[in-house]
């Protein structure tokens, strides 16, 4: 990020930081729960705290009401529940991964705000009439353009916009992507490492959303669709290109896309097996969309269930002869293997006895000794300068 003399309508807005957590809020008392929990992993930071206090401090001045605020990317209900206890309930929420919405959910039952907000999906429900929208910047600039279309297209017009992040991970290519869609951005100068941007005045918007967005890949013979959300977009990921190599040895059977994406693999793998049922799950909301639309664009849209899930938790165990994985080595902006090892579980739980899965990763991360331990008999079936694949066949349980 640069320096705050380089960011334009930057103000210091340190003698209303109001990061105090609020009159007795117990944010301490937030979990990160079913998501992955860790020691250096934590349910809230700076700039969720800065939001709230901020968003509070908003509707107090324009005299708004819960259902006028809508946040988007609340990750564990840190700046919901926080409008919730000052006495702003119906704000509307939208958090992409599901682990998110049930950690949200618990958070607010265990603090006695449950009911009080309501999760909706990033279309019109989520900002209708919305007057003020407070933003957990995402990582990818394409998320952000659809997040601000969204807002400019269905948004109340004098709605304003308050995007936040930690400053290590902020650009000013992120003030470019909203001034797409509203006539006056400015960057404040940061607090505690982190910083809020200040967006109002909706532009004019195209006619259609622009995503989902697709891209042709004649090479493998798909059409891959991408809300701004999913990972690596409309692209094929190196790592599932790999992957796809070794399409010819996977056995045809009741197949599982574990972490989906926008849904490569699930797709490639009923197009080479017409006759076997394909499930493509994952946990984001964007993702399953993804899918979805690459599903369609495939023309196989009939042949793939996309669930929207944790890891494949509503499957039942032992369902599935295959089982494919390309599993993800960070969880938001950490290096974190927690998200990989609890999908090779999820994998080893839906496999029967001696189904296969399937996994690419990254060489350096291993995951050989997990896949083992968890699954059974593993074997490398192929390896490149950077990816590993890996065959990994269920045990039989012994009597």
């Amino acid at each position: 990020m640069h320096d705050d003399a380089d960011l334009p309508g930057a103000r210091d807005l340190r003698d209303t930081r109001g990061l105090s957590e609020g009159p007795g809020f117990p944010y301490e008392r937030l979990r990160r729960f079913p998501d992955v929990e860790a020691p250096n992993l934590q349910a809230w930071d700076a700039t969720d705290q800065l939001l709230a206090e901020r968003g509070i401090a908003e509707a107090a001045q324009r005299s708004l009401e819960g259902r006028e605020i809508a946040v988007v990317g609340d990750a564990y209900g840190a700046i919901s529940l926080r409008l919730a206890a000052a006495g702003l309930t119906g704000v509307r929420v939208h958090e992409d991964l599901v682990t998110g919405r049930e950690a949200m959910a618990r958070n607010a039952l265990a603090l006695g705000l449950n009911g009080v907000q309501r999760q909706c999906e990033l279309d019109r429900e989520l900002l209708d009439g919305a007057r003020l929208v407070l933003l957990q910047l995402p990582r990818g600039l394409a998320e952000l353009e659809e997040i601000a279309d969204a807002v400019a297209r269905w948004a109340a017009p004098d709605v304003v916009v308050v995007a936040g992040g930690r400053v290590k991970h902020m650009t000013l290519a992120m003030n470019g992507v909203l001034g797409a869609c509203f006539r006056e951005v400015r960057a404040e100068l940061a607090v505690r490492k982190s910083r809020l941007i200040v967006a109002e005045g909706q532009l004019g918007v195209p006619e259609r959303p622009r995503f989902p967005v697709a891209s042709v890949h004649d090479d493998v013979g798909l059409t891959l669709c991408a809300h701004g959300g999913a990972f690596a977009g409309e692209r094929l990921d190196l790592g599932t290109r790999f992957l796809l190599g070794f399409l010819g040895r996977i056995p045809e059977g009741a197949a599982v896309d574990l972490g989906c994406g926008t849904g490569a693999l699930a797709a490639a793998y009923a197009l080479a097996h017409p006759g076997a049922s394909v499930v493509a799950t994952d946990r984001s909301a964007a993702a399953a969309r993804s899918a979805r639309a690459t599903m369609d664009a495939n023309g196989i849209a009939d042949r793939v269930v996309v669930e929207y899930d944790d890891a494949a938790s509503s499957r039942e165990a032992g369902s599935a002869d295959v089982v494919l994985l390309n599993p993800p080595f960070h969880l938001g902006a950490s290096v974190h293997a927690g998200a990989a090892l609890k999908l090779i579980d999820a994998g080893a739980r839906l496999l029967r006895p001696g189904g296969e899965l399937w996994t690419v990763y990254n060489s350096h991360l291993d995951y050989r000794r997990q896949l083992e331990e968890s699954v059974g008999p593993t074997s490398v079936e192929g390896r490149s300068r950077k990816f590993t694949v890996t065959r990994s066949v269920r045990r039989i349980p012994t009597a």
